[in-house]
């Protein structure tokens, strides 16, 4: 990246700003604006998230926060009620109470001195959660939002369940806000008051996977701030985006299929990044990009922003499998449309074992399959949202594929490039009254190597409703469509495209109650791709994005080295295995206030043999921050387990001063599990 110290306005910065809401609670901000802004107001852009602006997320707002207000804009990051240096509690995501909080912080926004009235909301992951939402309430100042990987379906696209199916990152990121709700504010900012603030947050602090557990369906729980309930909601323009390595990568096209406002999407090769700091690259000039959008819906200027294709998309070349890829390899593909005349869908049925191409059947035949996965398959299927830290895609799945029914096709002929969501039909039977059916599309090399390109999951106790779960009935019968993942691909003449089926994905996704057998019927089967003319004329007229650059991040020391590791381990001896993640930030420093901060987060999933009550997730964290004279340490873990009736939740919480216990809780509870 570009460090750029040269901006069209000089800048000032105040590094904690409180906000008054309605109920007497203040919100700590940190805001950037133009120097001029005293006499010359400016729009304003807000960043709404709970991660601590103080210090964790300090770095990383220094790059674009400074860089955005440098082009005449006032530059507002505010913690959450509850976190950081914000008076209150945080008690789950996406409230009521959330919400009504940002429609208060634009609205003070707008009314100061520095402010012309015009405001923006901008994020990636819980702030571009927290725009989308905001702007779906309609607040009066509010113009235009930026987002990165977002959604706008709590229930179906995020991290809790999918396909009606539970993920494992639902207990993983319930053990990240375990520790981010209870972590205390800054001494130097709030005074004595400090440990009465945290201990606030101590007491009110629960695993909020409880929560989560109890609503396996989709109900009001989710429906609130998901604007897929009401895509009219939103009247302002939004330009997003997002990754193909992302968990988020469906979000972008549908909201462009399904709002009518001004609208702009963006969706490259990356993990859970903002695009200029892209992992796998490349990463682009998204600031200089986001700079555009805010001149043209804050401030009017007509710089033709809203020129070229409604969708920009990075048309992803076949790489080998591995768990990481500094970039991979590709080129923009411009939709002036969505959904896109470009695209045409291609059939594929199963037949005699195989993907064949409509042209080539014959009379269906009633082949019928079976298949009952072992509980390790899954096991190199890496996130639900790649991270890129540490190495999190997925791994090489022939061993994956040795407990899967497999089809594919004979080694292609042409080049076949696919943009959107393919999906499957298939027709199915099951011996147990709730089962999975786990679908991965890969690329097969001519030596064998199998890259996957995208996935999905079916619950099939919900193959009729989301809102409704119901039991299958044994050797009953069902059609069922099951969409994948979108995803831009290009499949190289001479390799494969092959589907695989199975009954159990974990740890990626939380197996069904028992071992399952599968029947598949092919005469009712079929994979559909989203197949893209490789030769669309207005790709060449693409306008290249610029390098990436923002403002130089502060000084920070490195007090201890951090830590990743992802291993698979499995013992031949009692069958006993498990995938252990390590994600440790290391101690550092951040010289701008002396805070001495350090993260450190564990997962580990783990299963014997085939015994399915065997299963059990762990999260566990700590988080430490310190300057002379103030030591504080936050001590989570909670474990998951289940059987046939319940889930299982044990949970710990320690919090320390100076290394001594000053706070402890116990949670021991369990939650009915019904068709899950």
């Amino acid at each position: 990246m570009r460090h750029v110290d040269q901006l069209p306005c000089a800048i000032q910065e105040e590094k904690h700003v409180t906000i008054p809401m309605g109920d007497g609670v203040k919100l700590s901000a940190r805001v950037w604006r133009p120097t001029a802004s005293d006499a010359d107001p400016v729009p304003a852009v807000l960043e709404y998230i709970p991660y601590r602006k103080n210090d964790l997320t300090s770095t990383r707002d220094a790059i674009h926060h400074p860089y955005i207000a440098g082009h005449g804009y006032a530059c507002v990051r505010v913690d959450l009620r509850g976190t950081g240096e914000s008076e209150g509690v945080l008690l789950d995501e996406y409230l009521e109470q959330e919400q009504s909080d940002a429609e208060e912080v634009l609205a003070w926004i707008a009314e100061q001195p520095w402010c012309d009235g015009n405001t923006g909301m901008m994020g990636i992951s819980w702030g571009a959660f927290a725009a989308l939402q905001t702007a779906a309430r309609r607040p009066p100042s509010l113009r235009a939002i930026c987002i990165a990987s977002f959604t706008d379906d709590r229930y179906a696209d995020d991290m809790h369940y999918l396909g009606g199916a539970m993920l494992s990152d639902n207990l993983a990121e319930a053990g990240t806000m375990f520790a981010y709700a209870t972590c205390p504010p800054d001494p130097a900012v709030v005074g004595e008051r400090w440990r009465d603030m945290w201990h606030e947050r101590l007491d009110a602090a629960r695993p909020w996977v409880l929560e989560w557990l109890r609503h396996p369906d989709r109900d009001d729980y989710w429906r609130h701030a998901s604007l897929s309930e009401d895509y009219s909601a939103l009247n302002c323009p939004v330009l997003a985006s997002s990754g193909w390595a992302d968990g988020y990568s469906n979000a972008v096209t549908r909201l462009l299929s399904n709002v009518d406002v001004p609208r702009k999407g963006l969706i490259g090769p990356w993990s859970h990044k903002l695009p200029h700091l892209g992992e796998p690259g490349p990463a682009i000039g998204y600031l200089q990009e986001v700079v555009r959008w805010w001149d043209h819906w804050l401030k009017g200027i007509d710089n033709g922003v809203m020129d070229g294709p409604m969708l920009q998309a990075w048309m992803q070349e076949s790489v080998p499998p591995s768990t990481s890829y500094e970039e991979r390899p590709g080129r923009w593909v411009g939709e002036w449309a969505w959904p896109s005349p470009n695209i045409s869908d291609t059939v594929f049925p199963l037949q005699d074992g195989a993907l064949v191409a409509e042209a080539d059947l014959e009379a269906r035949k009633e082949g019928v399959h079976k298949v009952q996965s072992p509980l390790s398959v899954g096991q190199f299927a890496g996130k639900w949202a790649s991270y890129n830290a540490p190495p999190d895609l997925p791994y090489d799945q022939r061993e994956e594929d040795g407990g899967s029914l497999v089809f594919q096709t004979t080694p292609l002929e042409d080049r076949v490039e696919i943009l959107g969501a393919p999906a499957v039909e298939i027709e199915v039977s099951a011996d147990a009254p709730v089962a999975q059916l786990n679908v991965r599309l890969s690329d097969v090399t001519p030596d064998g190597r199998s890259t996957r390109v995208t996935y999905g999951v079916l619950n099939l106790t919900h193959r009729d409703s989301e809102e409704v779960s119901e039991p299958l009935h044994p050797d009953r019968r069902y059609r069922v469509r099951v969409p994948l993942h979108s995803v831009a691909h290009a499949f190289p003449p001479g390799h494969r495209i092959r589907l695989s089926l199975s009954t159990s994905y974990w740890p990626l996704v939380w197996p069904a109650p028992g071992p399952v057998l599968l029947s598949v019927y092919e005469k009712g089967s079929s994979l559909t791709l989203p197949v893209r003319s490789d030769d669309v004329a207005e790709d060449k007229t693409l306008r290249p994005f610029g390098e990436p650059e923002g403002c130089a991040p502060p000084e920070v020391t490195r007090l201890s080295e951090p830590e990743e590791a992802w291993t698979v381990t499995r013992d031949l001896v009692d069958y006993r295995s498990a995938l252990d993640i390590v994600k440790d930030r290391g101690l550092q420093r951040y010289e701008d206030n002396g805070i001495e901060a350090g993260l450190r987060a564990g997962e580990r999933y783990s299963w014997i043999g085939e015994d399915f009550g065997s299963v059990c997730g762990e999260s566990a964290w700590e988080m430490r921050f310190s300057r002379p004279g103030w030591d504080v340490r936050i001590e989570t873990r909670t474990v998951l387990t289940s059987d046939d009736n319940a889930f299982h939740v044990n949970a710990t919480l320690d919090g320390y001063e100076h290394d001594r216990r000053v706070f402890s809780r116990t949670w021991n509870e369990q939650i009915p599990r019904v068709n899950v």
